[in-house]
Parts: C-alpha cells; sequence; structure tokens
C-alpha cells in the first residue's frame, strides 16, 4: 500500500475526475488534461494503492470495490481543499477557466443559456457551461454525486448537505394554435380569459418528464369542482409549444417562455380561467461549493439574469 511520504498527492485528483467520470477521456477534460496523461495516472494509482480500481464495461469504466469505497471520502477531503484554498485565492472571472455543469429542462435554454452566454463572454471568457438534462426526480441525487455543480428545479425539500436560493416564480398562461376553430367561434381574442368551460373540454397537452399525467393546472381545477382533459405528455417545454401550435390541443406553458417564443411559433397567448398557483424555481448546490469563489460568482450571475422573469 502507498506511503504518504511517496504518494504524488496529485493523483488523487485523477482518481476523483475517474470516479465521477467513469472515462479517460471526460475525466482528462474535467482536469485540463490529456487522455494519455490520465492513462497514465491511472496505471500510478494500481501501483500505489495494490487494486485495478477500473475495469472497462463497453464503453463506461465502472469502479471496483475498493475504489467505491474512497469515493465519498475522498471527494469530501478534496472539498475541504479546495474550500482551504478557495477561501485564500483571490478570484478573477476574467482569467477563470471553471467548468460549470447546470441541470435543468429546456426552459432554462431558452431562458438562461443564451443570456448568459453573452454574460460570460464579456465578464469570463474562459470559463465554460454546460446545461444537462438529468432524470429531474434525481438532480439532487446527482448534485450529492457530483455530476452536476448546480440544479434548477422547483421547490423541493432539500437533504443537509443543499443549499438553495429561490430564484424566480413563474406564472402560467393558456397557448392555443392561431386561428383554432374552437377559439374563433368562442370569439375570445389573445391576450383573454379562456371560458373555463372551452378549457376543460379540449385537449391539453403537458409538460412532464416523467408522464405524469397532472399538474398545476389540475389542482387549480379540483378546487372549484372541475378537471382538464390531458391527451398527452412531452418531456420538454419545446414539444409542448409546438405540439399546440401543430394541432388543436392547448397548454398551460410559463409565461415568460410562452412571450419569449410567440413570434417565432405559431400560437397565441390567453388567460386561464382559474388562478393558477405560480411555480417557485430554486437554484441549488452542494455544500461542498458554498463558499467557492468561482461558484459563488456563477450563482449570483444566473440568481440576477433569472430574477427578471419573476412574473408571479
Amino acid at each position: 500500500m502507498a506511503n504518504l511520504s511517496t504518494f504524488d498527492l496529485n493523483l488523487l485528483r485523477v482518481l476523483d475526475a475517474l470516479l465521477i467520470e467513469h472515462s479517460t477521456v471526460k475525466a482528462g477534460e474535467r482536469l485540463g488534461l490529456s487522455q494519455s496523461a490520465v492513462s497514465g495516472a491511472l496505471g500510478r494509482l494500481r501501483v500505489a494503492l495494490e487494486d485495478d480500481l477500473f475495469f472497462r464495461s463497453g464503453q463506461r469504466l465502472e469502479a471496483t470495490e475498493f475504489a467505491l469505497s474512497l469515493r465519498d471520502p475522498l471527494q469530501e477531503i478534496l472539498g475541504r481543499i479546495e474550500l482551504l484554498i478557495g477561501q485564500r485565492a483571490a478570484f478573477d472571472p476574467a482569467f477563470s477557466e471553471t467548468t460549470f455543469r447546470i441541470s435543468g429542462s429546456d426552459f432554462f435554454a431558452e431562458m438562461l443559456m443564451p443570456q448568459l452566454a453573452e454574460h460570460l463572454a464579456l465578464l469570463a471568457p474562459s470559463m465554460r457551461v454546460h446545461l444537462v438534462d438529468l432524470v429531474p426526480d434525481d438532480r439532487v441525487g446527482a448534485l450529492a454525486r457530483y455530476e452536476v455543480d448546480f440544479a434548477l428545479l422547483p421547490e423541493t425539500q432539500l437533504p443537509d448537505w443543499a443549499e438553495g436560493v429561490p430564484v424566480f416564480s413563474a406564472s402560467f398562461s393558456v397557448i392555443a394554435r392561431k386561428k383554432h376553430p374552437r377559439l374563433i367561434e368562442s370569439g375570445i381574442k389573445k391576450g383573454d380569459v379562456m371560458p373555463l368551460g372551452l378549457f376543460c373540454e379540449l385537449g391539453h397537452v403537458l409538460f412532464s418528464t416523467e408522464g405524469h399525467p397532472t399538474g398545476v393546472g389540475d389542482e387549480a381545477l379540483a378546487r372549484v369542482g372541475r378537471s382538464r382533459d390531458i391527451r398527452m405528455t412531452l418531456p420538454v417545454f419545446s414539444g409542448v409549444y409546438r405540439a399546440v401550435a401543430g394541432s388543436d390541443l392547448i397548454a398551460l406553458l410559463p409565461t415568460a417562455l410562452a412571450n419569449r417564443v410567440a413570434g417565432s411559433v405559431d400560437f397565441e397567448i390567453f388567460r386561464p380561467p382559474v388562478p393558477v398557483d405560480p411555480a417557485r424555481l430554486f437554484l441549488i448546490w452542494h455544500r461542498r461549493y458554498s463558499v467557492s469563489p468561482p461558484h459563488q460568482w456563477l450563482r449570483e450571475q444566473i440568481c440576477d439574469l433569472l430574477k427578471s422573469y419573476d412574473d408571479a
């Protein structure tokens, strides 16, 4: 087994990256190293720790039982070191080459990422940000496994190791395709309140990543003893509004998003017939990064950019 006096502690960063990425190529990208350098480091780790650490399974490197036993304590140790150094180091976003991964729906691809890209180009041109699509029920778990740095998701109960701040509350509007025959027949114009009867009679498209057939609109209708006809669920908002634009189905869509895309997609916007509770969106992260200067800086930028959408 390795002797601490002769062990290269830089190898621990490589081991940590491999435990996260399960790929020498992706671990190299995370660390700014070549694939061959990561492979060489893995070879030295195997010798020093007297364990294979990883074995290939298809295109993925699977960790051995011993490597898995090191994962959590290693991440905790490295996190404490990062915090210790980060508290001392001066941070200048203009020179930062930090890479961040954000978990969120395609709502944020439309409403956050274009503005964030422009913002970073001016203030942090070497910083990299990736928006990734993960199973929503596991976004908090992805933070725990250090697969992502942030998650943007509706208000939820957080574990002790996580922190979060509200970024905005999103109200909802009804969308329907232009020249919808039932809307023409009813005589309502865009911006009007859609009649409750018509809202309940028409088929709906619902945003749901898991295919759940109910949402906030159903809760609002239940309060007045009514229900609606969910004909379709889709896992992305872009699919919802495109399905509406190409059919006689209607949908509830976050008002900010509806206003953003209405000019380029063939639908019109109406007010819902019953009050619909706004969705409170939170930015959450692992406490490991709470006082990390680059992490703090990007959190502030994201919160500032998103707060303009607080329309509830």
